[in-house]
């Protein structure tokens, strides 16, 4: 735990999905790293040894920039620590895709990183965790709850009905009207809209940097830390990422300067906030990449369950079209497009999501 993941988003989505409100207050959009955009893939099913988005504070890359400002970064999951002496990261002989809360302060690998204060937020839609049976595992497919409108409040869905990153992917707009959506905003990078998608899951991580000893391209990599399962889902597995929940945990976690490393480390607590359903075995293998990866299977029946209120969330969500090709909408949509897309016959969010899949992207 934690082993697979999926952000399926595009990269101006997370960069948008990813918006928060600086010290004075305004809404801002955290830019990704030069060329590391390009870098990131979205997957239905990601492993260790892939590039996955993170977030972190800027001034890792910049001394002088605002001690809250917060920039988007790819890196490598398994933690290659900066000490690593082979001219291979695939060389290393243990695992460090996870590191246990209880062990930071005890190894190495961990403890440098954490005392650099190089803390990060490893962003997903969500992680797969495998449930052992007497035949066999059972993948789940584990989340932050959703809400319609407004992803970033909490709701108190029954564990019944699970949202899932598909459900919302006509809402995956920003909300207000057209006419703040202005230049000056994107030139200060300031988001004039709140993100109404899906709802990231931010986990608590370590990074470091790594260069080859014959020089080349620094490698940055990150450890999604874990603790213990919260109660609900101790009987899937007994470990769980350590979740960062809400906008002041996130804000407190990166910045390394005024909260120090002791302090943050209080954050990192089983937290009994995530809701889960059980998906295809389909997932089992790496190599499948599609929306299948995270549809709700009926455990009791061969047949494809009934959507659920928080499962059609999902749906919605995956509708756009597949990761790598989905088109953004316009950060704001006129009146009269919104209306229209209402009166459209819905089939639910996860279920629109996955159906959308194989559309085409919007064209401009």
């Amino acid at each position: 735990m934690c082993g697979r993941t999926a952000c399926t988003l595009a990269p101006d989505e997370v960069s948008r999905a990813c918006s928060y409100r600086n010290r004075g207050g305004r809404r801002r959009q955290p830019r990704w790293r030069d060329g590391d955009a390009d870098k990131y893939r979205p997957s239905y099913n990601k492993n260790p040894q892939s590039m996955s988005p993170v977030l972190l504070s800027q001034r890792h890359f910049d001394k002088d920039a605002p001690v809250d400002e917060r920039v988007l970064a790819s890196m490598r999951w398994g933690l290659v620590p900066t000490w690593f002496k082979e001219d291979d990261p695939s060389k290393m002989r243990y695992s460090t895709s996870n590191c246990r809360s209880e062990n930071i302060l005890e190894k190495k690998s961990y403890k440098d990183p954490l005392k650099k204060g190089q803390r990060c937020v490893v962003l997903a839609d969500g992680f797969y965790e495998w449930k052992k049976q007497e035949k066999g595992k059972q993948p789940f497919f584990i989340y932050f709850p959703q809400t319609q409108g407004s992803s970033q409040e909490k709701t108190n869905l029954n564990q019944d009905e699970p949202t899932t990153p598909a459900r919302k992917k006509k809402n995956s707009e920003t909300a207000c009207p057209a006419e703040e959506a202005s230049s000056d905003f994107k030139e200060r990078g300031e988001a004039a809209c709140d993100w109404t998608g899906w709802k990231l899951l931010t986990m608590a991580g370590l990074f470091d940097c790594w260069t080859p000893p014959d020089g080349g391209e620094p490698l940055y990599s990150y450890s999604v830390i874990t603790v213990n399962a919260s109660p609900n889902l101790q009987s899937i597995h007994d470990r769980m990422p350590a979740i960062l929940d809400g906008e002041e945990e996130v804000r407190r976690w990166l910045d390394f300067g005024q909260v120090k490393s002791l302090d943050a480390l209080k954050l990192l607590k089983s937290k009994d906030i995530l809701t889960f359903h059980p998906v295809s075995s389909i997932v089992n293998n790496t190599r499948n990449n599609s929306p299948e990866c995270l549809q709700p299977v009926d455990l009791n029946s061969k047949k494809e369950p009934k959507p659920t209120a928080s499962g059609k969330m999902m749906m919605s969500w995956l509708t756009s079209s597949s990761p790598s090709k989905r088109k953004v909408p316009n950060a704001c949509e006129r009146k009269e497009e919104r209306e229209s897309k209402v009166q459209r016959k819905s089939t639910g969010a996860m279920q629109q999501w996955i159906q959308g899949a194989n559309k085409k992207p919007r064209v401009k």
